[in-house]
């Protein structure tokens, strides 16, 4: 049985995770506005329709975050400035992103 479920919704600041969601379901955001939840709990499901959340399952989730994924990496790697080392780079953009696996 899965342990998550996990939704499309968009952050739009204070108030979305109040701080009882935070204590009840505990969301964790993804890279392109996934969210993951507790599966098989009233309280997030209660969650996922009060941000209006469209409900994805985990390989559809995945599909979403590996798409963003893949273009923020393609957007670092062509972000480049002639005579920059890779140190400089990382430090003027941040670590080039990572690959994300999400849990079932």
């Amino acid at each position: 049985m899965a342990n998550y479920q996990y939704c499309v919704a968009t952050n739009w600041g204070k108030g979305f995770v109040s701080e009882d969601d935070s204590r009840k379901i505990s969301p964790k955001e993804y890279a392109g506005n996934i969210w993951r939840v507790i599966a098989n709990n009233k309280d997030a499901n209660m969650w996922i329709a009060g941000v209006d959340g469209t409900r994805k399952t985990l390989s559809e989730a995945q599909a979403i975050v590996d798409a963003e994924i893949n273009a923020q990496q393609t957007s670092w790697d062509n972000d480049n400035i002639e005579g920059e080392t890779p140190e400089d780079k990382n430090i003027r953009l941040g670590e080039r992103p990572t690959t994300i696996t999400l849990e079932e």
